[in-house]
């Protein structure tokens, strides 16, 4: 038999086995795995609510304001939707350093750097996809709210209002571009052994070391979670279509 292929045959019982072996951890819900998945899912979860809670106000007053420079604001936001994960890693880890200008809040190598690191890299994300929508609300009835005296900040709270599913749907996206994330937790988190590991660093880390079973352990949920948090968009944004068509279907509920 060939060297090639007896290799090959080699790995494929390799992957086989360390395939057999993940889904038993998962199904076993082993402490260690499921460990990470919790503390993974804690993280981008509160990024995710901190990053929404801004991106939502200062998204939504960009879609109804006009004022000098909002050009190179907007310019400035769309420009940040491609800022590398590491590159925010890097700024977050400067800003919290011993020399840093927030260093004295101790956060380096902790769970709340890691959520400042999430929060930062998915804020213009947040906040350019609000912005569209609410812009897209105000063009088509924002005329209306101005009539009856309302504001910008006024139009800006009833068009965000208006649009909810659909910013549902954008605070969906901020999670899976949070929990898919690697390079900004592993540079502010520091990777830590049950205290900042998180799922994609882990996988990262213990493919190195060649414990692949925990690898794939991971990776396979974190497929699951990035797969329903797709299926989830899509129910929203089928809501979204059906709610902006004034589309109502009676439930068909019937007697015993």
């Amino acid at each position: 038999m060939p060297l090639s292929v007896s290799m090959k045959r080699i790995d494929m019982t390799s992957f086989s086995d360390s395939l057999h072996t993940a889904f038993f951890l998962i199904l076993a819900f082993d402490p260690a795995l499921w460990a990470i998945v919790l503390r993974s899912l804690s993280v981008s979860a509160t990024a995710c609510a901190f990053a929404c809670a801004l991106g939502f106000a200062l998204g939504a007053f960009l879609g109804v304001s006009r004022f000098r420079g909002s050009g190179l604001v907007i310019g400035f936001l769309n420009t940040l939707l491609a800022l590398p994960s590491v590159v925010v890693g890097l700024v977050v880890y400067l800003l919290l350093s011993r020399s840093g200008p927030l260093g004295f809040l101790d956060w380096m190598f902790s769970f709340k750097a890691m959520v400042l690191a999430q929060t930062v890299l998915v804020l213009p994300l947040v906040t350019a996809l609000t912005r569209q929508i609410v812009q897209d609300a105000e063009h088509a009835h924002g005329e209306q709210w101005t009539s009856l005296g309302a504001g910008p900040c006024m139009r800006a709270a009833l068009l965000a209002w208006d649009e909810r599913l659909a910013l549902l749907t954008v605070g969906v996206t901020a999670f899976g571009r949070a929990i898919a994330e690697v390079g900004a937790v592993m540079i502010v988190g520091g990777n830590i052994d049950g205290f900042t590991r998180v799922m994609t660093t882990a996988i990262a880390l213990e493919t190195s070391k060649g414990d692949l079973p925990l690898a794939l352990g991971l990776g396979l949920v974190l497929l699951t979670v990035v797969g329903l948090m797709h299926a989830l968009l899509a129910t929203l944004r089928w809501a979204a279509s059906r709610w902006n068509a004034g589309v109502t279907q009676p439930l068909n509920v019937r007697p015993w």
